[in-house]
């Protein structure tokens, strides 16, 4: 095997890890015996490939020596550009040696001259003769056939390639769960980075290996190998360097044909003794010269049994291949002979024809470029082609022209790491290029500047302005210049790394970005990590850049790398609050799976965008549209936990059961526990006397295994209220609704879930309990199907009804969406410990056992159902209504009980009442003596209605009860009943049960009713009475029938006939009435009047015609007495003062309402009642004073005298003390202090107004006139008559009583005089009887006398 190889010097900039093919990767050679303190850059003429970079820097030049240690940046940059070698050997003797497991020569020197080698330190010196040394010099070699320009489509493809092969590899790992954003901030950059950019960047530099307008790939000397075993092996060296094979670029012009040349002959130790090989090398030495021969023997190992744990060839080659049995014929010393031979290559060889060249050119420059003669001489040559056109590809320098020169001195010193010397040609030639727009050179040129001052560690801006200034320059070249550019940008984003400009870097990254997607979306990743390693981290802007490297990937069809930036971006936005940008990543990446066919986790991603209320509808539409597609791709229905569509409102979760208490409708389960136990405290025997907790009694009569739990009966639904709610905009289908539950069998193993049984669905579509299913099932489970609108909440409720004893766990629901997936959602127990209806709660209950019950034999259960209630009605309304109570069971109940929270809408009546004819029942029987009582009047007492003890409700058979309904007041009504009942079977675990009833009802306001009471002016005990009505209703028409007082001792007439102010008898709607009557009060007084019989008084009047035949209704029997007792107590205050009360009952007929009578033809009966209606006096005292109004009397003859009666009533219950003063002249000072002392206000004034007629008489009220005083007369004056009977009166009155004070007076002349100067004041004397105590709220007071006009005439 023989052939040349081109040895190039170029160091190149490295990524990390970079691991290209093997037909297209550089070889290098060790220099293994270099001292590791600087690495030298040898560099050929040739333009060979150069690798994507990584700079990092060190200063290595004997002038600039530095202690900084080597970081993996600068190696890169000192790497990608070394010296390559072009290498031609014969191969067409080349054999493989596959048996035993070897390797032929050939196949063992392609092996040891591949990859990049470093050796040691080596020493070099500069230009002027300054020593100095560089560590791990590197060498790269190249097949001479690779020495070329590379393909851009081709390259292209191959980058696809890498691409492709690292998602193939990377999507291997997707299996498992993202990274999280929070790790991965602590984690070294290395384990951060996918390996395969670095790579991805070296092959993208080595798109531009060969360039034509840089020295870097130029190879510097050529190695040509021969086989020991050629027949010819001279021949064959003169032939493998014939100018005729030599690569197009070193024959065009471009590179510098005349490089160093060395010949080495490889001799395989196993085809033989080396004696051969050892004779041909002294014939090339005599023939090429001594010292540009060697000779290298390999494969020394006789059994080729070694093994080696690691490629051999891996340190020195980036894509070396773990390869079984590779080199298992060199040992140890074929490994040294191989190193000694690499570093007498560079050490004797290259590195000395490198500073021999770099001498040579710098003596070429400095003589027709430096110095301010050639300067000047320079810019007036290039004068003249400033005019010149720009073109993209510029004048074209060959090898031998002083800007080549210039170049290649640049690179070469830059390579032997002067920078220096690199910097000041750079600058050199940079004008040159400029001037003559030779833009591609200009920007190169640029490029390196900004390399070098990076290497030198010198002005940072100066280094960024030259990067800047390539990387525009080479982006105005358009397509010629793009890879440059990229180039450029990478080598750019390197240095901003080492320097931590990370934040920087990114922006070159995003720079980088041009047409091509899948580029863009290589360098958009990147961009991304450098926003996660900045400091602070920009987290937003490393998802935002992976989602957009995510769409670039996805338009080149790279699914599985587009997957893996937007699993790393899920992190970002897992707790942020940008949902449109949450749900974008998981729908996509949901699509994506599908797409590959990974269906499960293609669901679950969709799932999280599922129930997006954010969304459009549209997007809504798409995303509900592509979930089931997907899913129906599985071929299965998919089972979801926690399905969030629809949301299910664990809050609502409200579970019903009935234990001993059970409720007749769902109305009644949703009332608050506490208002059905303040209504049943009275009715459960055990707490009649003590009134400990109610949930006593049950613990008294449950066993004690029971206490802790919830108890059910077996063939009793359980019922479950769940808010299910649709967060989109789109309607969507659910359909399998039910309950997740678990039945224990054995009732006494309440922990063990061993025995629990499987579910047994039963359908039920009509939302009851009902079941189509096997009867003989353990549970019994209903299925809702319902459909929800855009944004719509619907409350399900759901039962199950157990069959058998044993233990009952509710653990979720479960539900079908367009059935496809099923969804389950399992009930937390902190969740709904507070929302069960139903459930005991003590103090130690574990809420565990909230949804956990008891499930005990088959008990009586009680259902009624009120007939005839209205829903809806005016206020007024009396109605006849039934309690039907029916037994399902086969077991009868006794002891029936009711309490009704609200006795003055609802009232039981007798048995009796069941079958009566309403309204007739109501009439007035005429000839049967009032008692003035009614039947249940102990039954209202009591607060609890007890059914008869002799009742019962046998099984299967129904009990009806009358009841009676009044509307007392306008509203919206709740109605809770009760009504407990115990078991005949003594050995039932309960002993009793409660039926629960709870009603809403709607009453409109009606008539509005007032009463208004007025003393009769000239009579005690009699009064004016004025009702007055409003039609308050807007359709109604209302007949008046009836005015009724309450009581035997008030009696009641007209003033004036009804027909006279209501003609038609109806009261329309909007229409005001008023009516006056006479009432009197016919109780016992002191008097001589003669007591009117009960059977004569009018107590009840009729306001329909005189001539109606129409019975009055009794207001004194049940049910009217009944209400009426409930709205004194409700409507009463403590008896205070004393006023006369008076209660009435005002009763009208609907004939044709729209409110339905629950009869056909029947009126409606209406009863408003009011009660303690009374006059407004606080005072007990009243008086009247009674006398002549006018008299003749002759003056001439003697003095007048005038005879006066004054009668004192006292209506109150205390006797009471009376002074009566009168005052001869009326000035005001005596009655103001009297009336002062009093403590009344004298304007405090009301009551009838007097007018002085003759034989006039006036009642007045004692309030009226207790702060009426005299106008004041003058001083001066005298007065006209005097009292001349007794001046002051005391006396004592019995409660209730009157009497009758004799007065006279004294007129001295004719006139009108106004008897009013005198005061009353009394005094109540305090009661002993307790009975009556607190009754009396005023003890004493002072009234002014009232007007009381007398005329005296003189008589003729």
């Amino acid at each position: 095997m023989h052939g040349p190889k081109l040895i190039n010097d170029k160091t190149g900039l490295q990524a990390h890890n970079f691991f290209p093919q093997r037909h297209q990767s550089p070889r290098s050679l060790s220099v293994p015996n270099f001292k590791p303190r600087y690495q030298q850059k040898i560099r050929s003429k040739k333009p060979l490939k150069r690798q994507a970079a990584i700079p990092h820097y060190l200063v290595a030049s004997q002038k600039l020596e530095s202690t900084r240690q080597l970081t993996g940046s600068t190696r890169s940059v000192r790497k990608q550009l070394s010296p390559s070698i072009r290498v031609t050997e014969n191969r067409r003797r080349g054999k493989e040696r596959e048996s035993d497991g070897g390797s032929g020569e050939h196949a063992t020197w392609q092996n040891a001259i591949g990859g990049d080698h470093s050796g040691g330190f080596v020493p070099v010196r500069t230009a002027s003769d300054q020593p100095y040394r560089l560590q791990k010099f590197k060498l790269r070699l190249f097949y001479a056939s690779e020495i070329r320009q590379p393909n851009l489509e081709v390259a292209k493809e191959r980058l696809k390639q890498v691409i492709t092969h690292a998602g193939e590899k990377d999507f291997s790992e997707m299996s498992s769960d993202a990274p999280q954003v929070n790790d991965l901030l602590f984690r070294p950059e290395s384990e951060i980075l996918p390996s395969w950019f670095q790579f991805f960047n070296k092959e993208l530099v080595r798109t531009l290996s060969f360039s034509d307008h840089e020295a870097f790939d130029h190879p510097v000397a050529c190695l040509l190998v021969v086989s020991s075993k050629d027949e010819e092996p001279m021949n064959r060296f003169v032939d493998l360097f014939n100018t005729n094979k030599l690569p197009s670029l070193l024959n065009d012009g471009a590179m510098d044909p005349k490089i160093l040349k060395h010949y080495l002959l490889v001799h395989d130790n196993q085809d033989g003794a080396s004696e051969k090989a050892t004779k041909l090398l002294i014939e090339m030495r005599s023939t090429f010269g001594q010292n540009d021969c060697q000779l290298l023997c390999i494969n020394s190992s006789q059994d080729g049994q070694i093994h080696h744990q690691d490629n051999p060839w891996a340190p020195f080659k980036s894509d070396a291949l773990p390869i079984k049995h590779l080199g298992c014929f060199l040992n140890l010393d074929d490994f040294n002979e191989i190193k000694d031979l690499l570093q007498e290559l560079s050490s004797k060889h290259i590195i000395p024809y490198m500073e021999q060249k770099i001498r040579v050119l710098n003596q070429q420059v400095s003589a027709t470029r430096k110095g301010f003669r050639n300067q000047i001489k320079n810019l007036w040559w290039r004068k003249g082609k400033e005019d010149a056109l720009d073109t993209p590809i510029g004048p074209v320098y060959t090898f031998n022209s002083i800007e080549s020169q210039i170049r290649t001195l640049g690179d070469y010193a830059f390579m032997l790491r002067d920078y220096e010397l690199a910097l000041s040609n750079y600058h050199l030639i940079s004008t040159d290029y400029k001037l003559d727009k030779a833009w591609k050179h200009y920007a190169g040129v640029q490029e390196m500047m900004g390399l070098t001052q990076f290497m030198l560690d010198q002005s940072r801006k100066e280094a960024e302005y030259c990067m800047e200034n390539a990387f525009n320059t080479y982006l105005k070249l358009g397509s010629a210049g793009q890879q440059n550019a990229i180039r450029c940008g990478l080598w750019w984003v390197e240095m901003l790394k080492t320097r931590d400009q990370i934040k920087e870097a990114a922006t070159v990254y995003f720079r980088l970005c041009g047409e091509d997607p899948l580029h863009s979306a290589v360098m958009l990743e990147q961009a991304s990590f450098c926003y996660l390693l900045s400091k602070p981290p920009m987290l937003h802007k490393y998802g935002f850049h992976l989602v957009l490297s995510g769409d670039h990937y996805k338009k080149c069809d790279q699914i599985k790398h587009a997957i893996r930036t937007y699993r790393s971006a899920i992190s970002v936005y897992k707790e942020a609050t940008w949902s449109l940008i949450k749900d974008h990543v998981h729908f996509h990446i949901g699509q994506w799976y599908a797409f590959l066919g990974m269906y499960d986790v293609a669901v679950t991603h969709m799932l999280k965008v599922l129930a997006s209320s954010h969304q459009s509808k549209t997007m809504q539409e798409l995303f509900l549209s592509d979930f089931l597609q997907i899913v129906q791709k599985t071929g299965k229905t998919f089972e979801v936990l926690k399905l969030q569509l629809p949301v299910i409102n664990i809050s609502s979760l409200k579970v019903i059961f009935e234990d001993y208490r059970t409720n007749a409708s769902a109305a009644a389960a949703s009332v608050r526990e506490s208002v059905w136990r303040s209504l049943e405290e009275d009715m459960i025997p055990s707490l009649s006397t003590a009134r400990s907790n109610w949930l006593d009694l049950q613990s008294k009569l449950v066993p004690k295994k029971y206490k802790e739990s919830n108890i059910c009966v077996a063939g009793e639904a359980i019922k479950v209220d769940i808010e299910f709610k649709n967060p989109l905009q789109i309607p969507i289908s659910i359909s399998s609704v039910s309950l997740i539950c678990e039945l224990s069998a054995n009732p006494e193993e309440m922990n063990s879930d061993a025995n629990s049984s499987n579910i047994e669905l039963q359908n039920d579509e009509n939302k009851t309990s009902t079941s189509t299913g096997d009867l003989n099932s353990s549970l019994i489970l209903s299925e809702v199907d319902f459909s929800l609108e855009g944004g719509e909440t619907n409350l399900v409720q759901l039962t199950i009804t157990p069959r058998v004893e044993g233990i009952l766990k509710i653990v979720g629901v479960k539900w079908k969406l367009s059935s496809s997936v099923v969804g389950f959602n399992n009930f937390e127990s902190n969740s709904v410990n507070k929302r069960v209806a139903k459930g005991r709660r003590k103090a130690k209950h574990s809420p565990s056992n909230d949804l956990k019950f008891i499930v005990i034999k088959s008990l009586p259960k009680l259902e009624g159902f009120i007939h005839s209630l209205p829903e809806k009605t005016y206020v007024g309304d009396l109605r006849h209504l039934v309690l039907e109570l029916s037994n399902q069971s086969k077991f009868p109940v006794k002891n029936l009980k009711m309490k009704i929270s609200n006795p003055r809408f609802l009232n039981a009546g007798n048995q009796r009442e069941l079958n009566v004819d309403f309204p007739a029942c109501l009439e007035k029987k005429m000839n049967v003596e009032q008692s003035g009582g009614h039947a249940n009047v102990n039954k209202m007492l009591q607060n609890v209605f007890h059914f008869p003890e002799d009742i019962s409700v046998q099984e299967e058979t129904s009990l009806c009860w009358p009841l009676w309904f009044h509307a007392a007041v306008p509203g919206n009504i709740s109605l809770y009943i009760t009504i407990y009942y115990e078991m005949k079977d003594e050995s039932s675990i309960m002993k009793y049960r409660t039926l629960r009833m709870h009603y809403n009802l709607q009453v409109l306001p009606s008539l509005d009713v007032s009463f208004e009471l007025s003393p009769y002016p000239s009579r005690l005990q009699e009064f004016l009475l004025r009702m007055d009505i409003v039609n308050k209703t807007s359709s109604e028409c209302f007949q008046v029938h009836q005015l009724s007082s309450v009581g035997q001792q008030w009696e009641i007439s007209l003033l004036q006939p009804v027909d006279s102010i209501l003609p038609s008898q109806s009261l329309f709607a909007g229409q005001a009435l008023s009516c006056f009557f006479m009432l009197k009060d016919r109780r016992r007084l002191s008097t001589s009047e003669d007591r009117i019989p009960s059977l004569s008084l009018q107590s009840d009047i009729r306001l329909g015609p005189q001539d109606n035949s129409e019975a009055l209704f009794d207001v004194s029997c049940s049910p009217l007495a009944d209400f009426h007792d409930c709205e004194r107590s409700y409507q009463g205050m403590s008896l205070q003062g004393y006023e006369y009360k008076v209660d009435f009952v005002f009763i009208t007929q609907l004939l044709n309402g729209s409110i339905d009578s629950g009869a056909p033809n029947t009126p409606l009966l209406f009863s408003h009642h009011a009660c303690h209606c009374s006059l407004s006096s606080t005072s007990p005292i009243s008086w009247l004073v009674d006398g002549p109004r006018t008299i003749q009397h002759n003056f001439s003859a003697s003095l007048c005298e005038v005879n006066l009666k004054m009668t004192i009533n006292n209506s109150s219950d205390a006797v009471a003390s009376v002074h009566i003063n009168t005052f001869d002249s009326p000035s005001s000072q005596s009655i103001d202090a009297t009336a002062s002392q009093s403590g009344l206000p004298s304007e405090n004034q009301a009551g009838w107004c007097d007018i002085p007629v003759v034989n006039d008489m006036k009642i007045i009220r004692t309030d009226a006139l207790a702060m009426r005083f005299a106008k004041s007369v003058s001083l001066d004056g005298v007065s006209q008559f005097i009292w001349s009977g007794s001046s002051s009166t005391k006396l004592l009155l019995q409660p209730r009583s009157t009497a009758e004070i004799p007065l006279q007076i004294c007129v001295f002349a004719p006139g009108i005089y106004d008897l009013s100067n005198y005061v009353l004041n009394w005094n109540l004397i305090p009661i002993s009887d307790e009975e009556n105590q607190g009754i009396v709220n005023k003890s004493s007071g002072v009234c002014q006398g009232y007007s009381y006009y007398l005329t005296v005439l003189e008589s003729t």
